[in-house]
């Protein structure tokens, strides 16, 4: 193992000893005690059948047959997510062709950080995470299950579905993707022209024409954002079938896959020979293989947050520090937009990632000595599924790089670290996304220009006011705050003063996205000016050094005069848009740097 890789994991098991004995122990207790229908009345196990067909009711009278739980995120007005509708159907019957059954235990929201960006929606979207967690327990909750297939892609969704699996650590838990759309108008060019439309050279309708070209069909969309992120974490952690990411929907080898996840989720309870519970089958060794992936292919931002949540939920604990040591130790393999201008189809034809968990085994990046759902060894994962002559098989994937310009071997990075970098100093700790921004960016120093409001922000640069040397600082956008939402709606307006040759950066106690691009931001600051953290104190016109080379997150001004000034208010909550009922997560709120949850 690569030494650095080896100590982070080293301590990471040692801080959660007992935190993670206390989690296996519980683990032990539910197998111990069976599963539901052991313990479920003859009524209680009828009432759970009474809508079923009639095969699926003589099959539950079978105390070997295993029973899978269904979870689900559908909708349709997600276009990851649509193509999830006709997957019970596939999974039911391929649980009855080796004599299983399957329920649609629950459904969990899902909501598209793409369609709320700048509006109040997006106030709920990092709480939905937990909710989704909450949802998913809500689902399991009958305790008639034997194992459970989790059906999700996106941004909060696969943490959230997770979290929740991990909490009921007893069950085998596989997660099952639906794949990118294909790709549309590329991505270079859908950035440059809402460049110009934050410049005001285009209008909306232009605007509209190019996003419809880019957002066209069912699936993922195909930047390498959150979404995707969380399907290539997926694989690096084992809870997919390997080779299953980056597979589109509605094709045979889709809906194949999806069969043999069924198949592999009835093969994988205590009823067989292969039980292999969740709480068993993730561990420390997982979650750093997830954090190295997330480096070596420069993911995204929003991942410094849920991978710790996650990690909580398995009493393994994380932090930023793990995450900044790994990136270091971590080359940049891979560059997908906004990293570069391919896109996850580009990625996945130049090899994908049977071709990155290979180069990453091969540099000892990576612990080869995990269970995975498709059995023991991370070596699985440097396959890809095929089917000859329908019939689902598993070969090696690219050996080489088919487009050095996409993914290169660890002996050719595009850079010696990773994606991410951990930023710290007098105006606390943030994380800054450094594989899409140029060398020449990475130090800014500049006086600063506050603003509490995403729009406040949109309105200074309409009129000039921002046509110099600046750091951007928006804060009030933490989680105990207003949720912590993304401030996506920046980057346009942002770029353009840098491609104008201004030296600009962004600091906020908020989130960007998965889309984080060209401009340094140092992003989920803490602790967040609504705990009255140094952010609450900035004022126009104070010069604020960020140093992505040395980790700096400083303002230039004396401390005690800067603690001496009187902080700005916090902002009252906002009505309207169900904002009301999470009140009780703004208050109860972890720091972002320990993950953003209510449960920690």
């Amino acid at each position: 193992m690569n030494p650095v890789i080896a100590e982070v994991t080293a301590r990471i098991i040692e801080r959660s000893t007992g935190s993670r004995a206390a989690y296996l122990a519980n683990m032990d207790l539910a197998i111990e005690s069976q599963p539901g229908r052991a313990k479920l009345s003859c009524a209680n196990w009828a009432h759970a059948f009474a809508a079923s067909p009639g095969v699926d009711k003589v099959r539950a009278l079978d105390p070997n047959a295993p029973n899978i739980g269904i979870v689900s995120a559908y909708n349709d007005m997600l276009s990851a997510h649509q193509p999830l509708e006709e997957y019970p159907a596939l999974i039911k019957g391929a649980a009855r062709e080796v004599g299983a059954t399957a329920q649609f235990a629950g459904g969990v929201p899902a909501m598209c950080d793409g369609v709320t960006q700048g509006r109040p929606g997006m106030e709920l979207s990092l709480f939905s995470r937990d909710v989704i967690a909450m949802a998913t327990a809500v689902a399991l909750s009958h305790d008639a299950f034997d194992s459970a297939l989790y059906l999700g892609v996106c941004d909060k969704i696969v943490p959230g579905l997770v979290m929740g699996a991990l909490t009921f650590s007893h069950l085998p838990a596989l997660f099952v993707p639906a794949g990118p759309m294909t790709s549309g108008l590329p991505n270079s060019e859908k950035a440059r022209i809402r460049a110009l439309y934050a410049e005001g050279k285009v209008g909306r309708a232009e605007l509209l024409e190019a996003e419809q070209a880019s957002y066209h069909g069912p699936g993922t969309c195909t930047f390498y954002g959150t979404a995707n992120t969380n399907q290539m974490l997926m694989e690096l952690m084992g809870f997919h079938l390997p080779g299953s990411a980056f597979v589109h929907p509605n094709t045979p080898l889709r809906e194949a896959l999806v069969k043999e996840a069924a198949r592999r989720a009835a093969a994988v309870t205590n009823k067989g020979n292969e039980f292999l519970p969740v709480g068993r089958m993730i561990d420390e060794k997982s979650f750093v293989n997830g954090v190295v992936g997330l480096m070596a292919t420069g993911g995204s931002t929003n991942l410094a947050l849920h991978l710790i949540a996650m990690a909580h939920s398995a009493g393994i604990i994380l932090t930023l520090e793990d995450l900044d040591d790994i990136s270091k130790a971590t080359p940049l393999l891979a560059r997908v937009y906004p990293n570069g201008s391919a896109d996850v189809n580009h990625f996945q034809a130049a090899g994908g990632m049977a071709f990155i968990i290979r180069e990453l085994l091969k540099a000892g990046l990576v612990h080869d000595d995990i269970q995975t759902i498709a059995g023991p060894g991370l070596s699985l994962y440097a396959q890809e599924p095929h089917l000859e002559d329908g019939v689902l098989t598993w070969r090696d994937g690219a050996q080489e790089s088919l487009d050095t310009a996409i993914v290169r071997p660890i002996s050719e990075p595009f850079s010696k670290e990773g994606g991410l970098r951990l930023l710290a100093g007098n105006l606390g700790r943030g994380v800054m996304k450094i594989s899409a921004v140029k060398p020449e960016h990475h130090v800014i120093e500049a006086p600063a220009a506050v603003f509490q409001e995403q729009e406040d922000f949109i309105a200074a640069f309409k009129r000039g006011e921002l046509d110099r040397d600046v750091v951007v600082v928006v804060r009030f956008q933490g989680p105990s705050a207003n949720g912590m939402p993304e401030l996506h709606n920046l980057s346009p307006s942002i770029s353009v003063l840098l491609d104008r040759g201004y030296k600009v950066a962004l600091v906020t106690d908020g989130r960007m996205s998965g889309a984080s691009g060209k401009t340094p931001a140092a992003i989920h600051v803490t602790p967040e000016a609504a705990k009255g953290g140094p952010l609450a104190y900035v004022q126009d016109g104070d010069v604020i050094r960020v140093n992505a080379e040395t980790g700096d997150l400083q303002i230039l001004v004396d401390e005690a005069a800067l603690l001496a000034r009187t902080p700005a208010n916090v902002p009252a909550s906002k009505p309207g848009f169900g904002r009301e009922l999470f009140g009780w997560m703004r208050q109860g709120v972890g720091a972002a740097d320990a993950g953003a949850s209510v449960f920690a």
